[in-house]
């Protein structure tokens, strides 16, 4: 089956169409692919995609970690990750770090500049791709959306 996001805004529209050709290429480690969705990712507005495929992160790891997560537990996600990309593609490791912690809300300082929109678009993926396992990523997405138009309407 496939979401056509049509439901969704313009802007997040495109945010989940390239989101989705990321993961996927990551997936099947189609580098040509990745670059494309790369590409296309990072010309959009890097807060709103930080925030969904943020909000896709977290999940997975609350998932996983139902009872709280440790320093060791984002240690050992970190790592594997990492070790995971690093197959097929250069990774940055410190890149990994801010994507995880600013998922869940840990920020050293509050005057860190953001992630440039070509490191997000980069990361996040193989990020999202490790965590996944055999995971649908458009359910996961369908959620983060709902997750973000529930706090907007709230605050």
């Amino acid at each position: 089956m496939t979401t056509t996001w049509r439901h969704l805004p313009p802007a997040a529209r495109a945010i989940a169409n390239a989101a989705v050709a990321a993961v996927e290429a990551a997936r099947s480690k189609d580098a040509e692919a990745y670059d494309e969705a790369v590409e296309k990712l990072a010309a959009l507005d890097s807060e709103q995609t930080g925030r969904v495929l943020g909000a896709v992160v977290r999940t997975l790891l609350e998932e996983r970690h139902p009872d709280g997560l440790d320093g060791d537990d984002i240690r050992a996600a970190l790592e594997h990750a990492v070790r995971a990309a690093a197959t097929w593609r250069d990774v940055d490791p410190q890149v990994m770090v801010v994507l995880l912690v600013g998922a869940l809300g840990i920020h050293e300082t509050d005057e860190e500049a953001p992630l440039p929109p070509r490191a997000l678009a980069e990361h996040a993926p193989l990020l999202i791709d490790d965590l996944l396992a055999e995971r649908s990523f458009a359910a996961l997405l369908t959620r983060a959306f709902a997750e973000i138009e529930r706090a907007e309407i709230n605050d």
